[in-house]
This record gives structure tokens, sequence and C-alpha cells, in this order.
């Protein structure tokens, strides 16, 4: 599968720009520990996921260090928990999390996802409980993400579940009040939620996915602009036509190495390989951001006219460049712009020349939605509905995925800082141009018909 002579240059390449894999994630299937008592089925998850999870981390971390490539997370994502709660209240529902909580801590994963309700048409009394539990589910456990799918292309947009999911969106900031209502961040609504997805929060194996199955997501925002710089370095003004095939090579290479880890990975734990997710997942710290990329295009100021356009071209040589060097390309594959995860990003929200509304539209050609984005304490829920109904709208019009991970800072007010620290970053708590007025649209509830370009068949 792999030529000598095309690792070799590919191995360079990470020693040089230190390339890291950002995660090797396992999918399980839960559906057969599903039982009408609730702490048998707690205990049958509890061993499922122990038992098959055992040596993900070791083993991960054992391939990383034969190649010199850095696993950064290892972590499980699971078959829908709303699948197991039919029947169930919510305490069993925050027994089940607990459940999950503690079998990702005995396996040594840092986050656990799929504690989702997919909710596109309809809920069913399962989901509905699930999505009852979260503030407690949430606010109770450390490693367990969440995830609502409210849309699809095909379904249009369950307008109840979105009114529903931004109540508890401030339901559980409140819930977490002691660590800045950090337990939002944990919880992401989609429209298109990708059955393969192997980042955080949103991870999830869809019900089209094999029992078991492990997925990568391999991240390279320094690779890449490091790779641009020496492309100016090389020609003082190079065409945009010309950092975009230098985007896509860079992209290339970096698949490459997901796809051999991952298959070395799977091959040892004698799973079945998945996807590749060619991520441009960024972090905080400095060199290993998107939006450093979009500055080396030339655009100084995130934000400005441009930015748009600067976003869909990197996205797409990302997606070329990922594309052509595997088979096996699944997830988000794209460019992310989590803005408390990018330091970029987040200087832009501070010195306010990057708005919700810029990011907004960034998010029609991105590959994911409003990310990790803070917002005032006193936010209501119909402006966070309102939010989740204008993403939606861009994901099911455009046949994509899109998704909000926004977090209401409890006390807090348009320009104070927040810091979570690690992973989750930092950021400047911004607010809508306007934030009112949209009431009555969002408490009607109802459905969104899918739109004419549904129809496919």
């Amino acid at each position: 599968m792999f030529e000598t002579s095309e690792l070799s240059a590919t191995l360079r390449m990470i020693s040089e720009e230190h390339l890291d894999m950002r995660t090797v994630t396992i999918g399980i299937n839960l559906n057969d520990c599903a039982n009408r008592n609730g702490a048998a089925m707690c205990r049958a998850v509890y061993k499922k996921i122990t038992s098959t999870a055992k040596d993900l981390v070791k083993t991960a971390n054992a391939i990383g260090s034969r190649y010199g490539v850095e696993i950064v997370n290892k972590r499980i994502a699971i078959s829908p928990a709303s699948q197991l709660l039919e029947g169930h209240g919510v305490k069993t529902a925050v027994a089940l999390a607990k459940a999950l909580d503690s079998a990702a801590a005995r396996v040594g994963v840092n986050l656990l996802g799929g504690y989702t309700a997919l909710v596109q048409k309809g809920f069913t009394g399962g989901e509905r409980t699930l999505i009852d539990s979260l503030p407690k589910a949430l606010s109770e456990t450390s490693r367990v993400c969440a995830s609502v799918n409210i849309g699809s292309t095909k379904a249009g947009i369950n307008a109840d579940a979105v009114y529903l999911a931004a109540k508890q969106v401030v339901a559980i900031a409140k819930a977490t009040r002691a660590q800045r209502g950090f337990g939002a961040a944990k919880l992401v609504i989609f429209a298109n939620q990708p059955e393969d997805n192997p980042f955080m929060a949103g991870a999830l194996l869809g019900p089209g996915e094999p029992e078991c199955v492990i997925n990568v997501g391999v991240s390279g925002p320094g690779v890449v602009k490091r790779a641009i710089d020496r492309l100016l370095q090389r020609k003082s003004n190079p065409r945009l036509d010309e950092i975009a095939e230098e985007a896509k090579h860079t992209a290339y290479r970096v698949t490459r190495v997901g796809e051999l880890i991952g298959h070395e990975v799977a091959a040892a734990l004698g799973i079945r390989f998945g996807i590749v997710d060619l991520a441009l997942a960024p972090t905080p710290a400095v060199g290993d951001s998107v939006g450093e990329i979009y500055q080396s295009m030339g655009i100084t100021k995130i934000g400005a006219p441009g930015t748009t356009a600067a976003v869909m071209m990197l996205n797409d040589a990302v997606k070329k460049g990922g594309s052509f060097a595997s088979s096996a390309v699944g997830g988000l594959s794209g460019a992310f712009i989590p803005v408390m995860e990018d330091h970029a990003l987040s200087a832009a929200v501070r010195k306010r020349t990057l708005t919700l509304e810029k990011l907004e539209a960034m998010t029609a050609v991105c590959s994911v939605g409003l990310d990790m984005i803070l917002l005032p304490g006193d936010t209501t829920p119909e402006t966070l509905a309102g939010i989740i109904l204008d993403e939606a709208a861009i994901g099911v019009t455009n046949r994509k995925t899109t998704a909000v991970r926004i977090i209401p800072v409890p006390g807090a007010k348009k320009g104070d800082y927040v810091d979570f620290g690690g992973l989750f970053g930092a950021g400047t708590v911004t607010a809508p141009a306007c934030p009112s007025g949209n009431e009555a649209f969002v408490r009607r509830g109802g459905r969104i018909p899918a739109p004419i370009n549904s129809l496919t068949n």
C-alpha cells in the first residue's frame, strides 16, 4: 500500500514539522447491552467497553513511538446512547452516563462520545430521556461528550428539538457554573451529523457502522502553515492557486500518515479499520492554528473581507489532497474553526475583527460550524435556538454538516475573558449583533420541511 520512497519523504516531514496524530478513536456498538433492568444495562456497558478498549491506549502509544508520531488523544465513540434508553427514565440515563465515564477512565481514554440523540424527524422515548438528562449527565461526568442531531437535508429541521436543545444548553451551563459553564463545551448540536466522526465532542458510531472499528483523525494546521510559509520564501508573491496547490500536496502527505497509523493500530488490535478524518483541527498552542494559515495566505486581520474565500480555498485544498491520498476519507475532513481552541481566531474575536455573524458566513464553507464560542450568561434560549436554526439551515440547504457548540458563561458579559485550559482553550465572550426579535418564530415549533434539493432519488 505504501511505497518506501513515499514513506521516507513523509516521515522526514514528521521529523521536521513535528506532525502529530490528533486522535485514534475506537467505535463500539453497545446495542447488545440493552436491558429493561437499568443497573444490569450499565454493568453490561461498562464490561463491554473495558474489555473491547482495554489495549487501545498502550497499542496506540507503541505504534506512535515506532514511527515517531505522537498520537495525542485516544478516544471512544459509541452507538447512540439513546437507543439503550428506550423505556428508561432520566435516573437511568444519568447512571448510564456515569458508567460510560467510569469505563473511559478505566481504559485511559480522555473523552468518550456518543451520548447522542438522533431527532431530525422526531423523538422516541429514549431520545427524549437522553436530552432531558443532559444537564445532570454532563455536569456529573468528566469524560462523556454528547450530541443531538436536529436536522438533515433529507428530513429538514426539527424545530421542537432545536428549542429543547437550546434550553438544555442554558441548563447545562448553569449546572456547571463553578466551571464557567464548561459542561456546554461537551455538547454539539448537529445538522447532517456524520456516522464515523472520530473528533470530539461529536464523535459517534452511527447506525450504519460496524460492530467495532478504528477511525483516526490526523490534524496538521502547523504543517500546512509552514508549507505555505516556505512557498512564500521561495516566491515573494505566489498566486492563490499556487497556495492552494501547496496546501493540497501537504494534506496528501498528512493523510498518508494517518492511513498508515490507522491500519497499524487496527491490525494490532484485531479490529476493522474505518476512515481517516483529515481535519485541520487546531489547538490553543501557537503554531498549531488554522487562523495562522489564513494570515499566511494574506488575511492579516481575520474577519476582513476575503476571509470566507480563504476558508473555502483551504477547506477545498484539504479535501482534494486527502481524498487522493486515501480511499477511506470520512468524518468531517476539512478545516475547523473552533474559536477558543485556536489562538489566532480567539485573538480576532478579542480585537472584534471577527464577529459572530462573520463566523456564521465562514461556516458555510468550512467543515463544521459555530464551534467553541462564548456567549454572555444572560443569553436566552430563544437567541440560542435562533443561532442553531440559522446554522442548521446552512447545512441542510447545502448538503453539508454544520454544528453549534456554544457556551453561555454564567455571570459573564460581552468582552469578558474565559479560560478552560488544555485543548479547550480560552476566549473572549461575544454576542449576536441583534440578540432578540426572533422569539415568536422559534417558539412556533414544528418542522422546517426538507429543501427541494433533497429530492435526489
